[in-house]
């Protein structure tokens, strides 16, 4: 649903040292995903790679709300499938990735919303024919109430003409499932980069990752790098996914509580450990007035942000991780 391209690179404070890394590239959830693996064997990074294929691709199955598929009861099956009043079990793992989002509502005052399908589907309707926007009353008479999810267990019920996306934090979530995996499985040193979705393990040689961040609407221009390491850092922003009407940017990340896009920053980029939690963040934090962010963000332990709009904009310790 969102997410701008983040340059990564690895800096070596020692030349002249090789190490061995094993990359892979894959296409899931519109995104496309590099995930490399340094210091490991062959043997290893070949069953490693292959097995995060798969859990890319289950989770994309599963949470597609365009396509469905044979056997598999997804996000697309329960939005245009699944008939009001029915009830249908699903996959353990989908029906934990709906209610990481219900909690992320409660969480987020609501500027997260697992239920904005409907108004979404609008949007992008009007996004793609490029001309007007949505008329107040066309999207006030959808439903994207959240209470009308109804899930019990691993059982969906429906109750009401509501739909589903997730596209808000699924990349993050699925890239967190990702990194734990790979260190339950003895690979501390690694690059995850799902479409802007950053997630870095423990660094190698004596240098940490560099993460260089774009420059909204000039995307050649790198306006600050970052050094990380254990750490996920994630970016919202309106320059990817938007279109303009009479000279207003009309972005792709809808305000829940406006059901219209928001202006505050051109991007916003939150650095945390958990790549779900990161995600969850930059999207609230897009939807708020800049000072707003910075109160919520410095009031949270291990989290720093940085805005980029009329100027940049920092979070109190921000500092820690750019580079000198």
């Amino acid at each position: 649903m969102k997410k701008l391209f983040v340059l990564i690179c690895m800096i070596f404070l020692l030349t002249g040292c090789k190490t061995n890394m094993y990359k892979k590239s894959m296409f899931y959830m519109d995104t496309h995903i590099e995930v490399k693996l340094y210091d490991i064997p062959n043997e290893t990074s070949k069953k490693l790679l292959k097995e995060i294929d798969n859990i890319y691709s289950e989770y994309h199955k599963l949470t597609d709300r365009y396509n469905e598929y044979e056997g598999i009861i997804n996000v697309y099956y329960l939005n245009n499938v699944l008939k009001v009043n029915e009830s249908i079990e699903i996959d353990s793992r989908l029906s934990d990735i709906i209610n990481y989002g219900i909690d992320a509502y409660n969480k987020t005052n609501g500027y997260v919303n697992i239920a904005l399908g409907n108004a979404v589907d609008v949007w992008k309707k009007y996004r793609e024919e490029g001309k007007n926007i949505p008329k107040t009353y066309e999207l006030l008479n959808l439903n994207v109430d959240i209470k009308s999810i109804n899930l019990k267990d691993n059982t969906f019920i429906k109750k009401k003409d509501v739909k589903l996306d997730l596209g808000s934090y699924v990349k993050g979530y699925v890239t967190e499932i990702v990194a734990k995996y790979l260190e339950d499985n003895e690979c501390e040193k690694y690059l995850i980069n799902a479409g802007g979705n950053v997630r870095v393990g423990k660094s190698y040689k004596s240098s940490k990752y560099s993460v260089g961040l774009e420059e909204p609407f000039n995307v050649t221009n790198i306006y600050d790098t970052l050094l990380v390491e254990n750490m996920s850092v994630v970016t919202s922003g309106s320059y990817q996914r938007y279109y303009e009407v009479d000279g207003v940017n009309y972005n792709h990340i809808i305000n829940p509580k406006t059901l219209f896009p928001d202006n505050y920053t051109k991007s916003v980029t939150v650095v945390t450990k958990d790549s779900g939690y990161a995600d969850i963040l930059s999207t609230y934090l897009f939807l708020l007035p800049i000072e707003d962010g910075i109160k919520i963000v410095n009031s949270l332990d291990e989290v720093e942000a940085i805005w980029y709009a009329d100027q940049i904009y920092y979070s109190e310790s921000f500092n820690i991780y750019e580079q000198v």
